[in-house]
């Protein structure tokens, strides 16, 4: 896996400069507030809700995927929880500039001894959060925030893509089309993860159009309420359609490849879906900063019901989307696979 070069240089940087994450540590006392029903949203010159504008996840990452179970239907934190959330972020920040501590971070956010399959991640890789997230979990429903069942079929896709992230790989096919810096799918491209959270979302009369910093897959969607292509033109990132509801922009999503996107990332308990995967997103503008983002997942043969997910995005001042410099052949897949033909030289295979 290549890692993009100019945002670790610029998060070393910022390791390197006093007090670079203390200007931030003290907003993290602050928690992400949705002003959803409160805010009017400019309109863009042709008449449509403005949502212009690059944003970032980073303040929902380390909120859990799913919500532990102690907090049963529990949606929030209470007073107290928000307040050692947002002592623990201060404490990372500071950990972080402290000179000579290096936490390693794992993938569901904040510092651990672990991260992508056991090996540790250097705290420079990673993006943190400003301020603390009052949620208790990523997904807002069903009311538990805990994943649907996984149908029979999905257990067999899980179990294979186990199987073959721990196995000496016989080809690239066994490696995830992450792994092959193809795609990480809609959902791996917008949920919060330990860095490149960004997105820039364009507009012009009757499309919109959203830019990922990772993977680096932008997304075209049209408004003028065409129907979706038959079921023979299918794709990784699926076929959006879009529509206003009022000020929110509701895009639907279908047509994806059979089993070629997994809709959950960083450990969570996801499946790769099926040819019958549905997204439907909503973005709505709570404030000049802020869009309230969700995704409705529907895949009736890998979940035995529909689940959402929802968290803010953010703008924050001077933040940017840099190259992400990671592509299909790259070093990192042919040294996986040399490494795996001479190991198995070595036994005599």
């Amino acid at each position: 896996m290549s890692f993009p070069a100019s945002r670790m240089l610029v998060a070393a940087a910022l390791l390197l400069i006093p007090g670079a994450f203390g200007q931030v540590s003290a907003r993290a006392t602050k928690a992400v507030v949705s002003t959803s029903g409160r805010y009017t949203p400019p309109k863009t010159a042709w008449g449509d809700p403005d949502l212009q504008g690059t944003f970032t996840s980073d303040d929902s990452w380390g909120v859990p995927f799913e919500r532990p179970k102690q907090f049963g239907a529990r949606a929030t934190l209470t007073e107290q929880e928000l307040a050692d959330r947002a002592k623990r972020i201060d404490d990372t920040l500071e950990n972080v500039v402290e000179e000579g501590n290096r936490p390693t971070l794992g993938l569901g956010g904040g510092p651990r001894q672990a991260g992508v399959d056991g090996a540790p991640v250097p705290s420079h890789w990673g993006e943190f959060a400003r301020r603390a997230s009052h949620q208790t979990s990523l997904i807002v429903d069903p009311p538990d925030g805990r994943l649907p069942a996984l149908s029979e079929e999905a257990q067999k896709r899980v179990a294979l893509v186990r199987a073959n992230r721990v196995k000496r790989p016989d080809s690239w096919m066994d490696r995830s089309l992450y792994d092959r810096c193809i795609t990480r799918g809609v959902a791996g491209s917008a949920f919060p993860v330990i860095y490149g959270n960004g997105s820039q979302i364009i507009q012009a009369p009757g499309w919109v159009g959203i830019r990922y910093e990772m993977i680096h897959e932008t997304r075209m969607i049209p408004l003028d309420g065409s129907a979706h292509p038959g079921p023979a033109m299918r794709s990784y990132m699926g076929d959006a359609r879009g529509h206003w509801e009022g000020n929110t922009l509701v895009v639907e999503t279908t047509n994806f490849l059979d089993g070629a996107t997994s809709v959950t990332v960083n450990g969570s308990g996801g499946a790769p879906a099926s040819d019958q995967l549905k997204l439907v997103e909503k973005f709505t503008r709570v404030a000049p900063d802020a869009i309230e983002y969700s995704m409705t997942v529907s895949d009736p043969k890998t979940y035995a019901a529909p689940w959402t997910v929802s968290f803010p995005v953010t703008q924050e001042p001077g933040y940017q989307l840099f190259e992400y410099a990671c592509h299909e052949g790259n070093y990192a897949m042919h040294n996986v696979l040399s490494a795996a033909r001479a190991e198995d030289k070595a036994e005599g295979k």
